[in-house]
């Protein structure tokens, strides 16, 4: 909370602060020193300080070896500038024998100050089982384990890690089985050649009188041959352009083929021609001399090119290479586009079941709903004391007072949490009159609601109710909207607020919530501190 906001909140609020006078002291009692086994010891410590004084009583199981059962609440009683607080402790033990009660650390302003150590005994529960009657042995009861949302949590992270670790194994690391087109991809164009022109052997083309295919094939294999292996345009070539390459070649000294070699390849081209462009159909025998020859013509090529140098291999052990960085990028890619598919249809199909706002807030975190997910804490402020519960615990303000604010007020003390210009505020104010004299809620109410407009909220609609505590106590609800403009981005937007008042002759209590419009986190937090409120009103 903002300074000049808890001055203003607090003009008949805030604390006189004074100085200690006299050390505390601390005593402690039992009211029995032999117990039987599942009895109860009543453990009173009562602590005489400084009404300023900060003062923690032990809590949980201090009192080892014995157990404690119940904390009852801290009992206050005011005497002058000086309080008594009393605190009980219900302990038990569930085994026979004598049990010493360690000393118990009290903190006063953060000093330590000890209890005495006192001696218990435990005795057995005498039965006379001839005339109690006796009973099986209880079975066991199944209770619901409390990790259940923890345990959800680590199933749902496992799942995930799951599914990406088997993405990245099928797509990425898995050594897929290569089909046949990608191995004989992989075959060296002489090996691959010869491999497809033992298939056309084999194919029905002839049979089903189906020459254009049968030649179209043919000249296509030896034509990709030469492409690849002899290294000459011939996919996109005529044939008469295809001949006088070769011919230039082989007058280069490049490719070492007959002159009947080439003649033999020409008159294929021309007939692959004839059957293509002119519809010709020759014999049956010629069409299967024609694929002998073919095949004669690519091991002669084969057998007439020069043997690769050192870089031709570098080159080509350089493309494969490549070749199988692309395949890992397209499997990458692959893997990334699934996951990526999996996150979009899992959050789709979450955000049409729980909503939008839901999983945003889940996913990327809210304020409001950590707060209400978060560890809440149950204390005591002020005197007289106020007790509620809260997200967070509620820190002490201290401001000095108005020269003239002090002459009516005897002793204050106020604690909050966040700031009203923030997305969630909780204050608490107790204070105690020099005069027992009535307090006047209306000027209380309206100090806070000019506090509300010195921190820029503006078109305040205030409303009234009578509120009821959980323990009966009866007090004043004023509640109601106005528009506050954010610091930030000069936005604004609609916040809301609770002024809870209770009081009676020479002290009132208030309870300040702030919060925005339109937050359901924020107003479950609300409803939850609301439930929770109490207050004494004896001073």
């Amino acid at each position: 909370m903002l300074p000049k906001q808890v001055a203003l909140l607090c003009l008949f609020l805030i604390p006189f602060l004074g100085v200690s006078q006299s050390e505390p002291r601390i005593s402690s009692e039992i009211d029995t020193a032999s117990i039987k086994i599942g009895e109860q010891v009543q453990y009173k410590i009562t602590v005489e300080a400084d009404s300023t004084d900060l003062v923690h009583f032990p809590e949980g199981q201090t009192f080892s070896p014995l157990e404690t059962v119940e904390a009852l609440m801290i009992d206050t009683t005011k005497n002058n500038d000086r309080v008594i607080l009393q605190r009980i402790y219900a302990l038990t033990q569930f085994d026979s024998g004598a049990y010493t009660i360690p000393p118990q650390r009290i903190s006063i302003n953060e000093q330590p100050f000890f209890t005495d150590s006192f001696r218990i005994k435990v005795a057995d529960v005498v039965v006379d089982t001839t005339k109690q009657k006796m009973f099986d042995i209880k079975p066991l009861i199944q209770v619901e384990r409390s990790y259940a949302k923890l345990w959800m949590t680590l199933l749902w992270v496992f799942l995930a890690l799951l599914i990406v670790g088997g993405l990245l194994y099928w797509f990425v690391f898995r050594k897929k089985p290569l089909t046949e087109e990608e191995k004989e991809a992989l075959l060296p164009p002489y090996d691959r050649a010869l491999l497809e022109l033992k298939k056309l052997e084999n194919s029905r083309y002839l049979i089903q009188d189906e020459y254009k295919k049968y030649y179209s094939e043919l000249t296509g294999i030896v034509r990709s041959y030469l492409e690849e292996d002899v290294n000459v345009s011939a996919l996109e070539s005529t044939t008469s352009q295809l001949i006088t390459k070769l011919e230039m070649l082989k007058d280069a000294g490049e490719l070492n083929l007959e002159d009947d070699t080439i003649e033999q390849f020409q008159k294929i081209l021309q007939t692959a021609d004839l059957v293509k462009f002119a519809k010709s159909k020759p014999a049956l025998t010629v069409a299967e001399q024609d694929r002998k020859l073919v095949e004669q013509i690519v091991e002669k090529t084969h057998d007439a090119l020069p043997e690769p140098t050192d870089e031709e291999l570098l080159q080509n052990e350089e493309y494969l290479e490549e070749l199988a960085r692309k395949k890992q990028r397209k499997r990458i890619y692959w893997a990334a586009a699934i996951f990526a598919g999996l996150i979009f249809l899992g959050g789709g199909l979450s955000i049409g079941y729980y909503g939008y706002k839901q999983v945003r807030d889940t996913v990327f975190g809210y304020p409001t709903k950590d707060l209400l997910e978060g560890e809440w804490v149950a204390s005591s402020y002020g005197y007289p004391p106020i007790e509620l519960e809260t997200p967070d615990v509620l820190v002490r303000q201290e401001i000095k007072l108005p020269p003239e604010t002090e002459e009516l007020i005897k002793e204050l003390q106020t604690f909050s949490y966040g700031s009203y210009v923030g997305v969630f505020s909780v204050a608490t104010s107790s204070v105690t009159y020099k005069e027992q004299n009535e307090p006047n809620f209306e000027a209380a109410i309206g100090s806070i609601l000019t506090t509300f407009e010195g921190a820029g909220v503006k078109n305040i609609i205030t409303k009234q109710e009578e509120f009821v505590t959980k323990s009966g106590v009866k007090g004043l609800k004023t509640f109601g909207t106005g528009n506050l403009k954010t610091p930030l981005d000069n936005d604004s937007k609609k916040a809301k607020y609770n002024i809870l008042t209770f009081g009676g002759k020479g002290f009132m209590q208030q309870v300040v919530i702030t919060w925005e419009e339109g937050d359901d986190y924020a107003e479950k937090m609300v409803a939850r501190i609301l439930n929770s409120l109490d207050v004494k009103t004896q001073v």
